[in-house]
């Protein structure tokens, strides 16, 4: 069974359990928050290595690891195979920051994105650019209304009121 497969089990098994899924999560967040830590440290490196291998070294479980990968494949260069990990598989996380710090704050992922290493990597300039890029992506914009005398946006040359606004 591949890791996300299994990663995607102990999500689902929680199920209910509202205090469950809380340490659960609470619990996967610390972690993440701490890989995080350590990968925007030095973001250069493109880390790679099998998932075992990347698991221990930032002191999690395969499993766990299946999870972060997952989370994080959307902003890295080349997206990994997710849906076959395994714990032999060879992957490489080739973050793209300005992509990742979008993604967190698309997330709502306030733990993440306010990481004291984001102030070496971005400025601040650009962080508030990316921030309200994410928020702007996210607003509804109504077109323009159809007053009841208009023409009537079919095409058909009657008032709107006479048409389609009947």
């Amino acid at each position: 069974m591949s890791l996300i497969k299994q990663w995607e089990d102990i999500v689902t098994a929680i199920g209910d359990d509202v205090k469950g899924q809380q340490k659960f999560w609470t619990d996967y967040y610390m972690l993440e928050k701490g890989i995080y830590e350590k990968m925007l440290t030095e973001p250069v490196e493109v880390v790679s290595g099998t998932v075992k291998e990347l698991a221990d070294k930032y002191e999690t479980t395969p499993v766990m690891m299946a999870g972060f990968l997952d989370g994080i494949n959307e902003s890295i260069k080349t997206p990994n195979e997710i849906e076959t990990l395994e714990e032999d598989t060879f992957v490489t996380v080739d973050i793209e920051l300005e992509k990742l710090y979008y993604n967190m704050v698309a997330a709502k992922a306030d733990w993440l994105y306010e990481l004291p290493q984001w102030d070496s990597l971005l400025p601040e300039e650009k962080r508030k650019e990316l921030y309200k890029a994410q928020k702007k992506s996210m607003t509804v914009v109504k077109g323009k209304k159809i007053g009841r005398n208009d023409p009537c946006p079919c095409g058909s040359g009657k008032k709107y009121k006479h048409c389609c606004g009947r």
